[in-house]
């Protein structure tokens, strides 16, 4: 450590009457950190599992998204298809080897041109599985790793994103507590993205701009499993 970093910490241990070797201090931390306290959350957060899905329809096409709802896991080729089409877009997208997207016939939809992998710089549109939905904001949750490469999320101007209903969750907190229950406390993903819409800026003289940092586009499927 330099000595310009240790001074600094010094003087903040200083201001808080803390030492080095202070216990105390240290077994508070660890139980805040073992009990995972939780925030405040907003009203419309509660209710069921109808109220939750319609609020959450309702925060994604607030944020900027698009959606379409589907009945089954089936359908995926021909909404993903659809929807390419209707934004003008070639018929092809890239994915991860995720179980849900890996248990799909995309050969039925022939037009459809499916490609596997991180995705490319020349890549149009990227297809992800979040592992939840959060219902105060329309928020996706996505855990990097070779089902879901993070560059889906980010590189192509497009991202589809697959969700089951059943991985809805009412607010943040629910979702990291059932992220930690599939993960387990010591093998979270190396990156988990929050993704509340397409990307966008209004830095330069207050106007807007989409794509600046990621996606121009940002389009959920949800599929009813509940």
């Amino acid at each position: 450590m330099s000595d310009a970093r240790q001074r600094i910490i010094d003087r903040v241990r200083l201001g808080l009457a803390a030492h080095a070797g202070d216990d105390l201090r240290r077994a508070r931390v660890e139980e805040r950190l073992r009990l995972h306290g939780r925030g405040p959350a907003p009203s419309r957060a509660s209710g069921d599992a109808r109220a939750l899905r319609q609020l959450f329809l309702r925060m994604v096409e607030a944020s900027g998204a698009t959606l379409a709802v589907v009945g089954t896991v089936g359908e995926l080729p021909r909404a993903v298809a659809d929807y390419l089409r209707g934004c003008n877009l070639g018929l092809s997208v890239r994915m991860g080897g995720d179980p849900l997207l890996a248990a799909v016939s995309w050969t039925a939809e022939p037009a459809l041109a499916v490609s596997h992998g991180a995705a490319r710089p020349d890549d149009e549109a990227g297809l992800s599985v979040a592992t939840h939905g959060v219902a105060e904001t329309g928020t996706l949750v996505l855990a990097s790793g070779a089902d879901n490469p993070t560059t889906l999320n980010f590189l192509p101007e497009t991202h589809i994103v697959v969700l089951p209903t059943s991985r809805l969750s009412a607010t943040y907190e629910d979702a990291w507590d059932s992220l930690r229950a599939h993960f387990g406390k010591t093998a979270l993903p190396r990156v988990v993205n929050l993704i509340t819409g397409p990307s966008r800026t209004a830095d330069i003289e207050q106007t807007l701009l989409m794509g600046a940092h990621g996606p121009r586009r940002v389009h959920v499927i949800l599929i009813e499993d509940t």
